[in-house]
């Protein structure tokens, strides 16, 4: 995991937005696997391992549906420490009455599924960065068939027990309204580099030459509206950083590109030009 921890900055944690509490609480313990570390009336925070939230869910007080195609979140990716795992939860969620989608990027292979709100989730399971292609500062990334009965082959006898302890946030996936401005965004402010670029439409973002912390995509069309604070959806991702003196460094260049800038509690807030909250923690 040391494309997730420092000096890496890395998504560590999403919020998202949910119609019904108690139902989308059910679908994370029960379909995904999470534990609850902790709640209230209008929010769940969701752990792998019991002690760290990688997952906040918040009930919208007067939720309405959105009717047209917006910014905000394609999918948060959850990452399992290793192939067996993914083979546990293919198994596992084959029991669910749950549509999955399923892909072989190259780099890592993924199943794809929604929770009660279209909440898009993918769970995945990396391969070896060994066997990750690079030329030019870029990795070899595809959408191929998943070889399910290769992956199944590894399962476990126990079986799926839960996320493993070692499960982490392992990006975030946003549509976005213009590529090139949120682009810039990303990597002249925030400070991350392009990987991988997607047929015009998909960018994807890493630091410290991992695949990808963030991929950005126009997929819901070009100047999509921001996302709405009222409907389903992504309320912020957070990014950790290198400490205090990295998090001063992104404030500058934040300043510098003109991007919003709040403080709530200890907590620095920037939007990018999509409308995407993210959320900047050491």
């Amino acid at each position: 995991m040391q494309f997730h921890q420092a000096p890496v900055k890395h998504v560590s944690y999403v919020d998202i937005n949910v119609t019904d509490l108690e139902r989308s609480t059910a679908f994370y313990q029960q379909v995904v696997g999470f534990r609850v570390l902790s709640q209230d009336e209008s929010t769940v925070a969701l752990s792998a391992d019991g002690e760290q939230a990688i997952l906040t869910i918040h009930q919208l007080s007067s939720p309405k549906r959105e009717t047209r195609r917006t910014a905000g979140l394609y999918h948060f990716a959850i990452l399992l420490p290793t192939r067996a795992d993914l083979a546990d939860f293919i198994k596992h969620i084959a029991e669910q009455n749950v549509q999955i989608g399923a892909s072989d990027h190259w780099v890592s292979e993924s199943i794809y599924f929604a929770d009660p709100d279209g909440n898009g989730i993918e769970v995945y399971a990396d391969r070896d960065p060994s066997e990750w292609s690079w030329e030019n500062g870029e990795v070899a990334m595809a959408v191929d068939p998943l070889d399910a009965r290769d992956v199944l082959s590894h399962a476990t006898e126990a079986g799926w027990q839960g996320l493993p302890t070692q499960t982490i946030m392992g990006h975030i996936h946003l549509h976005v309204a213009d590529l090139d401005e949120t682009k810039q965004f990303y990597t002249d402010a925030l400070g991350l580099d392009i990987v991988c670029r997607f047929g015009g439409q998909a960018l994807f973002i890493a630091d410290g030459h991992y695949h990808h912390h963030i991929a950005i995509n126009t997929w819901n069309g070009v100047g999509a509206d921001k996302p709405s604070q009222t409907t389903p959806g992504l309320k912020s991702f957070t990014l950790k950083l290198n400490g205090e003196d990295d998090k001063q460094v992104v404030l500058n260049q934040l300043e510098a590109f003109g991007a919003p800038i709040e403080h709530e509690g200890n907590t620095t807030v920037t939007v990018d030009p999509s409308g995407n909250r993210v959320r900047l923690d050491v």
